[in-house]
């Protein structure tokens, strides 16, 4: 072989040793800033995942204590309802129309009038006028109803 062979060969491998020096850094760092990426974008997933998982548990959380509050309002307003029940039923005491419901005639409950002609009428069928109120006592529930006449 001649001597300018064994030089070309030797520039060839030199040059070769070079761009290997040059690039496999570069190679390397890009292999390592793909990694960095993928770490990143698992973190991103993960952090991601966490926050819906959370969010998901305070709209649950949100959800039932709307359905609490609903409940809670629901069973205020029947307080309040109970409440003018009894106002209403104190207010039929005081003006004497509800006398009927502390008369016991030892009936077991069951309060009967007579009707014009003298015959009994189940307390249910009885009809009370008083202030333009007509007050009629349903004998099942033994609550009272008012109705206004018009």
């Amino acid at each position: 072989m001649s001597t300018g062979v064994i030089i070309a060969i030797i520039v060839v491998a030199l040059i070769i040793i070079a761009l290997l020096a040059f690039v496999m850094p570069r190679m390397r760092a890009r292999r390592a800033e793909r990694a960095r990426q993928k770490e990143l974008e698992r973190r991103r997933e993960r952090v991601v995942t966490e926050s819906r998982e959370r969010a998901e548990a305070g709209h649950e959380r949100a959800e039932v204590a709307e359905r609490q509050a609903r409940i809670a309002e629901q069973e205020a307003t029947r307080a309040r309802a109970e409440a003018r029940l009894h106002e209403e039923r104190a207010e039929l005491h005081e003006r004497g129309l509800a006398d009927h419901e502390l008369a016991g005639d030892g009936l077991g409950g069951r309060q009967t009038a007579t009707t014009a002609n003298g015959d009994e009428l189940p307390a249910r069928d009885r009809v009370t006028s008083r202030e333009s109120e007509t007050i009629r006592e349903d004998e099942t529930s033994g609550a009272t109803a008012t109705e206004r006449r018009e």
